[in-house]
């Protein structure tokens, strides 16, 4: 038995009761990824030192008996998606653009943990600058599925998913654009919060699409998941999209409690392309829903068809806006005796960038050029906003909306990378959330051909309490959460 199969409560009684050590977890997380990450390869980069000295000045306040109140975190092992900034410690986005980048900040989630006294680890390989949904697109290395490593884990946030799933951390960060925490967390699996935009801060994360970028957890269970949003959740006047709200006890939301909770299930989540074992999962999530006294309907959310195509207009071109300043010229890599500066633009852009970045700044540009910007980028705008309606219209007569994570189980590696297409479309049902800018969690709910299924719990905008009560009270009455890969 592994320490991480104690849950967040037990641990910290052992560690209280000095039956177990923060150092001792710590080894524990080094120990699994020296046995599991050469199949998995979900780290790019381990911060060994640093992490056992950190462990070792808290097993220091443990044994002093310090009155000092310990945080939500305290000695739990993380790994941190590698597009989160990380004073001292490389972050690279899984870009060779940016293989060389030391940061001389933390990001302010990372100032949350610490604070937290969560112990960092190390970062986790992704997709390159979070763009693809199966982690083949990182420029070192595809990380690989604990539950079958023939498949793929899911994207971008693949490397967060997997060390998880395969017990490497105790918890993990990652970030979310149109699906990048769900999809890989129903993969691997494991459970994965996409928190209302604004609810968690992005400075310090490196930017895709600003208007869809959101870091949250992915945890073994909602606890783990209650607790880590409740200390990275916070107004933070660097990051002028924060939200200045009051942040509820999620925590005491958990009450297992669902009673006449009104449950939406859209037509368009449960039609054409989802696997029939995954919409026959969900169903019986409802059932198990439906038995603890909650009631659910059929509803339309009737411009869900538009979601792919207009998220990948708008993140496209705010992608194609944010990566402008990796030129060559301020931080990364750049090109060797360049002719001119056109020319080391050119040639870093060229050299430093992977295919797929390169597809999205060019579908961006184009978006956002003169003749093509009111036809293409404007018209995404507009169906945005009749996307975030329907949901609006919803959330009038219901609680939560609820479907699949991802129409399949996860892939093959390889089976779809030459089809960017087909990789979008894996993204359908979590897309419209993210352009709603609304809170939504995966939690495991069955297997399909022996690979994870998730359950999508979708909320009203800041309602994270409603969708981890509803998330966990479904999760104590079924074991999926609790099965592990065998690897």
């Amino acid at each position: 038995m592994s320490l991480f199969d104690l849950n967040l409560q037990e641990i910290h009684t052992r560690l209280a009761g000095r039956d177990l050590s923060v150092t001792d977890l710590v080894r524990e997380s080094y120990r699994r990824i020296g046995e599991v990450d050469s199949k998995v390869q979900a780290f790019l980069t381990l911060d060994e030192a640093n992490a056992l000295q950190t462990a070792g000045a808290y097993d220091k306040h443990l044994m002093e008996g310090s009155a000092t109140e310990r945080g939500l975190l305290f000695g739990l092992p993380a790994g941190i998606k590698d597009n989160i900034v990380t004073e001292g410690l490389t972050t690279t986005c899984a870009s060779q653009f940016l293989r060389n980048y030391n940061p001389i900040y933390d990001a302010t989630v990372m100032k949350k943990l610490r604070a937290g006294q969560a112990v960092p680890v190390g970062k986790l390989n992704m997709d390159e600058f979070a763009m693809g949904g199966s982690n083949e697109n990182s420029s070192f290395f595809a990380t690989r599925n604990p539950w079958n490593t023939e498949f793929v884990p899911g994207g971008s946030s693949g490397g967060s998913a997997a060390s998880v799933a395969a017990g490497e951390v105790y918890f993990a960060l990652g970030s979310d654009t149109g699906g990048s925490i769900r999809q890989p967390a129903a993969y691997c699996g494991v459970v994965g919060l996409k928190p209302t935009y604004g609810l968690v801060s992005r400075f310090g994360l490196v930017a895709f699409a600003s208007s869809l970028d959101q870091i949250g957890p992915l945890t073994k269970n909602v606890e783990d998941a209650a607790y880590v949003l409740q200390t990275i959740a916070g107004h933070d006047p660097q990051d002028s999209t924060s939200a200045n709200v009051d942040i509820p006890d999620y925590i005491s939301a958990l009450t297992g409690d669902v009673k006449g909770l009104r449950i939406a299930v859209p037509s368009e989540y449960l039609g054409a392309g989802v696997q029939p074992q995954v919409k026959e999962a969900v169903l019986a999530a409802l059932r198990v829903l439906e038995g603890l006294g909650a009631v659910w309907e059929e509803v339309s959310l009737p411009h869900t068809e538009y979601a792919v195509a207009t998220y990948y207009l708008l993140a496209s071109s705010e992608a194609s806006s944010n990566l402008a300043r990796f030129d060559g010229v301020r931080y990364g890599v750049r090109a060797t005796d360049p002719a001119n500066l056109l020319d080391l633009y050119h040639r870093s852009r060229s050299e430093g960038f992977g295919p797929e970045v390169k597809r999205r700044i060019m579908l961006g540009t184009y978006a956002l050029s003169s003749g093509y910007y009111d036809a293409y980028y404007l018209k995404a705008q507009k169906v945005r906003t009749l996307i975030q309606q329907d949901f609006d219209k919803v959330f009038e007569s219901y609680d939560v909306v609820i479907g699949p994570t991802a129409p399949t189980p996860a892939f093959r590696i390889g089976e779809q990378v030459g089809d960017p297409l087909t990789m979008y479309l894996n993204d359908i049902l979590t897309i419209p959330v993210s352009l709603a800018g609304i809170p939504a969690i995966s939690v495991p709910c069955g297997l399909a051909d022996g690979m994870p299924v998730g359950l999508q719990i979708i909320g009203k905008a800041l309602d994270e309490s409603t969708v981890l009560r509803v998330a966990h009270a479904y999760e104590q009455h079924t074991d999926y959460h609790k099965l592990r890969p065998q690897l």
